[in-house]
């Protein structure tokens, strides 16, 4: 797998604030940018959970922990693409 290691620098008090040690921190900072961009319809849920680290299966779990739909599609696009609109 071909990666690209990215530094970002934080305040530490951000840590205890989060009640997270830094490395929690980045699992889940990863996590929360890929659910985000995953509901804003920018990345797939192979390419979200891929982004977070984790298997797809457990993405979907993060997904109703982040109250997030894991359907891309709302109810009117679903009839308009069954009806053939």
């Amino acid at each position: 797998m071909d990666t690209v290691q990215v530094s970002i620098e934080l305040p530490r008090g951000v840590f205890s604030a989060l009640r997270q040690d830094p490395w929690s921190f980045v699992g889940e900072m990863r996590l929360a940018a890929a659910v985000k961009w995953y509901e804003a319809r920018l990345i797939s849920q192979a390419k979200a959970a891929e982004i977070a680290g984790v298997s797809r299966a457990d993405f979907l779990v993060a997904l109703m922990r982040f109250s997030v739909s894991p359907f891309q599609y709302d109810a009117d696009e679903i009839v308009q693409e069954v009806s053939g609109d």
